[in-house]
């Protein structure tokens, strides 16, 4: 008898063991631009209610995770807050890319402390630099959101004269901390993180001219196994696309 208890409890801890392994597999690991992070936890959530796979986010500038996943970061899904840092890994065989999509699109614009606006004229003319006192802030420059900053600047020829009070940060949300403690008088980011505070206001939006277009693309990094391309065509679904709108985010759905 004590034989066959022993033999039984063998046999459910083994099942408890290969029960947890299951679990532990059925998980994706998503490395995608700190712009997504509202938008995505929500789908995620969705995501894991309906489907019982967790999927774990890491929120950050494309072109730190683009790094992290070129020194072997172990992740699944790349989405990147332009082109190039896609590009970047394509380049070094990092992504499967047959699995490369665009998937959202976004705005660029000018905001300041919520009850700190100031008028402003997105025409050459207009003396921006003028217009307000103190720092500014966006990403630094190797960073999406403030290369298109700087572009867009440039276009209006407003960059020489702000670019000594620039405070470069991280990520495009670490700039939008800034402007909500009043640590900046006025920011660059993009549409839907202005949108998500409710301690700055938006005062421009730049002319999508004036920079290159905000494209998100999405791709499988190499070695991503079916759970993280199930997730993957998820992003693409009516259900992900409104969550998408819902933040300000247009998808491109292609």
């Amino acid at each position: 008898m004590c034989k066959k208890l022993v033999l039984l409890k063998l046999l459910l801890l083994g099942l408890l063991v290969m029960g947890a392994l299951v679990w532990a597999e059925e998980k994706v690991t998503v490395y995608t631009a700190a712009s997504t992070t509202d938008a995505l936890n929500e789908i995620g959530a969705h995501y894991q209610e309906a489907t019982g796979v967790q999927v774990v986010y890491s929120f950050a500038a494309s072109s730190a995770l683009a790094k992290q996943i070129e020194q072997g970061a172990p992740a699944e899904v790349f989405i990147s807050a332009d082109q190039r840092w896609m590009d970047y890994l394509a380049d070094k065989n990092l992504i499967i890319n047959d699995s490369r999509r665009d998937l959202l699109t976004n705005v660029l614009v000018l905001i300041a402390p919520k009850g700190q606006g100031f008028a402003v004229k997105m025409e050459k003319d207009f003396d921006l630099a003028g217009a307000f006192a103190g720092k500014w802030c966006t990403c630094d420059l190797s960073v999406p959101a403030g290369r298109y900053a700087k572009q867009a600047l440039t276009a209006l020829g407003w960059w020489e004269a702000l670019a000594p009070r620039l405070v470069g940060t991280q990520d495009v949300r670490s700039a939008l901390a800034f402007v909500e403690r009043g640590e900046c008088a006025a920011g660059i980011v993009y549409e839907t993180d202005a949108k998500a505070s409710k301690q700055v206001e938006i005062v421009g939006i730049f002319p999508a001219t004036s920079h290159e277009p905000i494209v998100y693309p999405v791709a499988l990094v190499k070695g991503a196994g079916k759970a993280a391309r199930d997730f993957l065509d998820f992003l693409f679904t009516p259900a992900a696309a409104a969550v998408f709108k819902r933040y300000g985010f247009e998808p491109v759905g292609k």
